[in-house]
């Protein structure tokens, strides 16, 4: 029997925020056991499982590390938790799944990333936007050479949860959210795309951050609502960047557009069925077609043309990779714990750079 065929995946959720009902529903679409789940409390952690239809739930940790059947752990908690229980599971023998950001710190994100490496496990960040098809059907046509040389990138992620001075939330909390709010928890997914389609890196950066009101919900508030970074790639192209959360009107916009020599491409992931393909005489817009699209983007296109995909299917295809992790493959593209410490090496970057007022090398 090969490895893949005696490998079976069986998960378990540490937090039952939004992103365990997520992470919950993303994994049973996958076809994944979930075991169980830990909140707070064993009674959070009890109406937890049946809200979300987990057939167990642990009054503690220790309890879940103990579970001989589990072998992946997805951390869902607090961002300044992530290290201490990313570390305890591994430790442990169990694969990790951890929410970004992996770590506060570049340092324990790399020593995440170490000790995953040193015992042979899978650490997973989910930088989900990575599976939307016409993500790939761009960084597909950027390495075939159809964009051309990339000469700029725009980014935006802009977003309005947080746009009123009574709105808050534990991200706003340096202590349980880190120093950097909204470049770290939505800025690093802007730059993990526009290296992941580019198949460049940021190698230097300019960065200033706002913060919109200095008080929440009567809390002194030092993390910032506002990031804009000008940056250079490696292969010499101009990135400008836009992070915000009080954008009025925007959700979740995040939006990313390559300039080449040749053409242009800008992806959407409001409008993630589409990649619009600019060109000097005219433009087009190309929707999600398996039979049209090139075999990467193919290969995580669920449903037929005119059946629309989304973030949910894209979570799913980030979940069904992860089991091929699990399982002894090497799934092309999977986010794990080298990007999350990527991520982190960014955001101390853009935080360093602000408070300098001056370029930044990035290593």
């Amino acid at each position: 029997m090969s490895q893949t065929e005696k490998t079976k995946v069986v998960a378990a959720l540490v937090g039952a925020g939004f992103m365990g009902r997520v992470h919950s529903r993303a994994l049973r679409a996958a076809g994944i056991t979930m075991r169980g789940i830990l909140s707070s409390s064993p009674e959070k952690s009890k109406l937890a499982a049946q809200e979300l239809a987990i057939e167990n739930y642990y009054s503690t940790y220790e309890e879940l590390l103990a579970d001989e059947s589990v072998n992946l752990i997805h951390i869902l908690t607090p961002n300044s938790s992530h290290v201490e229980l990313s570390e305890r599971a591994l430790a442990a023998g169990k694969h990790v799944v951890c929410e970004k950001p992996l770590a506060t710190t570049a340092a324990d994100a790399n020593k995440l990333a170490k000790q995953a490496g040193e015992l042979g496990l899978v650490g997973a960040i989910p930088f989900v936007y990575r599976y939307h098809p016409m993500v790939i059907e761009a960084r597909s046509r950027v390495q075939s050479g159809s964009l051309g040389r990339v000469l700029s990138i725009k980014g935006e992620y802009l977003q309005d949860w947080l746009l009123n001075a009574n709105d808050t939330n534990w991200r706003v909390a340096e202590q349980s959210g880190g120093a950097s709010r909204a470049f770290a928890d939505i800025g690093i997914h802007l730059c993990d795309l526009i290296e992941f389609i580019s198949g460049q890196r940021i190698v230097k950066l300019v960065a200033t951050i706002d913060t919109a009101h200095s008080t929440r919900a009567a809390q002194k508030v030092s993390t910032e609502d506002i990031a804009m970074v000008l940056a250079r790639l490696d292969g010499g192209g101009s990135v400008s960047l836009m992070v915000s959360q009080v954008a009025a009107g925007h959700k979740n916009g995040l939006s990313v557009e390559l300039h080449g020599t040749s053409e242009s491409l800008r992806f959407d992931q409001e409008t993630p069925e589409s990649l619009w393909i600019g060109l000097q005489d005219g433009s087009r817009t190309i929707m999600r077609d398996p039979a049209l699209l090139s075999a990467d983007a193919k290969r995580l296109t669920a449903l037929p043309a005119g059946h629309p995909e989304g973030y949910f299917d894209a979570f799913v295809s980030f979940m069904r990779d992860v089991e091929q992790a699990l399982k002894g493959q090497s799934p092309s593209g999977l986010p794990v714990f080298e990007d999350g410490t990527r991520a982190a090496v960014l955001t101390e970057a853009v935080l360093l750079s602000a408070a300098q007022g001056a370029w930044v090398e990035i290593r």
